[in-house]
């Protein structure tokens, strides 16, 4: 039960503050060289620290195991807030786009993102598949795969779409998302992922397991249970920027306007 309760301190202090370090860096220092540099040696120690785990079947190597995918999805949430890989499509959405035309349109401007984290799975795969400490694969993967869930759903539309977490380089991608109450492919996708977390749950709740599965389920199913959370977050009217105060204001969304569809008030006529 320690272990288990340990687990999930790591898991939301961590979620917390790896989040809170990277709307920072982007909002202090944007894309500079420099931190791009810092959360690249970050990238490449984590991986090291991936291979070095993978046969440590301990609490402590799941932990660290764990932190190291987060190191590896911190480097590519930062790139991508940075506006340093996006995709080709860097306009302004058209507004008049339907279908499969407008899923193109959208498709175009993460695509490069895409693209990078596809090759941080394989690269996180390659290092962790051959060993028995597999906490840091699961992680990367969790947050792989609902991340991808989170984007289909702003795309079909959601009442919270969240453009409040664009910063201003990226403020064109606002244009591709829907603000409409929820529909069916939320309720798929929310059912599919709670089914997923009560599997991983029960997956934990085996015959004397180790300290070491309990810490990897424990682990694993926390970071889940926070992104579902953080789908809710989308249905909700409530501003979940605030677990992070110090993002700026944003009056659109508490207005439930996209940035793309507001145009600025007329000027007083002069006398």
């Amino acid at each position: 039960m320690t272990v288990a309760l340990v687990s999930v301190g790591f898991v939301i202090l961590l979620w917390w503050t790896a989040t809170a370090a990277v709307f920072w860096l982007d909002r202090r220092t944007g894309a500079s060289g420099w931190t791009i540099l810092g959360a690249t040696l970050v990238l490449f120690a984590s991986l090291v620290g991936l291979g070095l785990t993978s046969k440590t079947v301990t609490p402590g190597g799941a932990f660290l195991a764990f932190a190291c995918a987060i190191g590896v999805w911190g480097w590519n949430e930062l790139l991508f807030l940075s506006g340093a890989v996006t995709g080709p499509n860097r306009g302004p959405a058209d507004a008049g786009l339907k279908g499969w035309a407008r899923f193109r349109a959208a498709a175009g401007s993460v695509m490069h993102h895409e693209v990078v984290l596809l090759a941080s799975a394989a690269a996180v795969a390659a290092l962790t598949v051959g060993g028995e400490n597999h906490a840091g694969l699961c992680a990367f993967m969790t947050l792989w795969v609902m991340r991808l869930s989170a984007k289909l759903n702003i795309f079909v539309g959601v009442p919270n779409p969240g453009e409040r977490f664009l910063p201003d380089r990226l403020r064109y991608l606002a244009g591709h998302f829907r603000t409409r109450p929820v529909g069916p492919f939320f309720a798929a996708t929310m059912t599919a992922a709670t089914l997923a977390l009560a599997g991983v749950a029960l997956f934990g709740a085996g015959e004397a397991p180790s300290d070491f599965e309990i810490a990897s389920v424990a682990l694993v199913s926390t970071l889940l249970a926070l992104a579902v959370i953080e789908h809710v977050f989308l249905a909700l009217p409530w501003d979940s920027g605030r677990l992070w105060g110090g993002l700026p204001a944003n009056d659109n969304l508490r207005a439930g306007r996209s940035p793309a569809s507001t145009k600025p008030a007329p000027r007083a006529a002069k006398a």
